[in-house]
């Protein structure tokens, strides 16, 4: 079994959950890089990432910098002496970052790669309509996503599976890829898998706040997939037209209903418990939404203390 030093390389939630399980396997992990801590808020108080803020109870050195290729930073990296680096939802590394242990530095993706390639995997597959998605364990090289492949391990999409609860299901299954992929290197038990390129890829490109925006004239699968996809975070979002209210609202939990209509696509009907929009195919009954300087609610307290007139629509 080779002796592992190890770097961690990560920034958000998804990313603690995995470095937790390493430490938790008593793996040595020698040091941390994260993001630096950046202004965030009214106050503009600088916010740590979940990253360090998990680290700093560990007593473990964390590298913070701005540029990837200041010779400080590379002065501080070598000076750990690492032999194998781990990337869990970081940024793209320099030649010189991923190539300097003596293994090889590694990324865990949370998608089937080749497929979803980008920032925003968990979202694009829910939001496109996958039944599975799944992780995958790959050497960097020098483009995004495209190294060749260590381990992969297949999760389904629920029907009713959002990107929160799916976020969460990954964690723990690329907690435990990461682990395996760790024990094989240390074995040097194991094979990679070059991956395949075609121009039938599905990518995760970055969520853009237009992207979140509801078309109320797709289907409502669509709509459907898009809504879960997006929640609870950045959260899908429309405009609600109240006589002269023009209110953005963001969608977070929702369910279908098929059904033949005449109405037109955004219109609202409801009574003192339900919110259902109509849509092509049926309709998209809101189950909990956020108004424009309200806090997030269940649909029937929003009801409560909201009158609609009888034109008022999603648009």
């Amino acid at each position: 079994m080779k002796e592992l030093r190890i770097v961690f390389m990560g920034t958000p939630d998804f990313a603690v959950g995995i470095l937790d399980a390493i430490l938790k396997k008593d793996y040595n992990v020698v040091g941390v890089v994260t993001a630096p801590d950046r202004p965030a808020g009214r106050g503009r108080k600088l916010n740590q990432s979940a990253v360090k803020k998990y680290v700093e109870n560990e007593g473990l050195p964390i590298l913070q910098p701005t540029n990837l290729k200041s010779e400080e930073f590379l002065k501080d990296l070598k000076g750990l002496h690492a032999n194998l680096q781990i990337v869990v939802a970081f940024r793209m590394l320099p030649k010189v970052v991923w190539q300097m242990p003596d293994y090889g530095t590694f990324n865990l993706h949370a998608s089937l790669l080749p497929e979803y390639r980008g920032a925003a995997p968990i979202n694009w597959a829910i939001i496109n309509g996958e039944s599975k998605t799944g992780v995958t364990t790959f050497f960097i090289d020098e483009k995004i996503d495209t190294g060749a492949i260590i381990l992969q391990k297949e999760i389904n999409i629920l029907p009713d599976e959002d990107a929160g609860s799916l976020h969460d299901k990954l964690m723990v299954l690329g907690s435990e890829t990461v682990l395996n992929t760790i024990g094989r290197i240390a074995a040097g038990n194991f094979q990679t898998v070059q991956q395949k390129n075609s121009k039938e890829l599905k990518l995760a490109h970055k969520i853009q706040r237009d992207t979140c925006r509801i078309d109320w004239n797709q289907s409502i699968d669509d709509i459907y997939n898009l809504i879960r996809g997006l929640s609870p975070y950045p959260a899908a979002w429309t405009v609600l037209y109240n006589e002269e209210d023009e209110i953005i609202t963001k969608i977070y939990r929702v369910s279908k209903e098929i059904a033949v209509h005449q109405l037109k696509n955004g219109s609202l009907i409801s009574n003192k418990k339900e919110l259902k929009v109509a849509v092509d195919g049926g309709y998209i009954k809101l189950k909990e939404i956020q108004l424009q300087g309200k806090r997030k609610m269940a649909i029937i307290d929003v009801l409560n203390g909201l009158k609609l007139s009888k034109s008022a629509h999603l648009s």
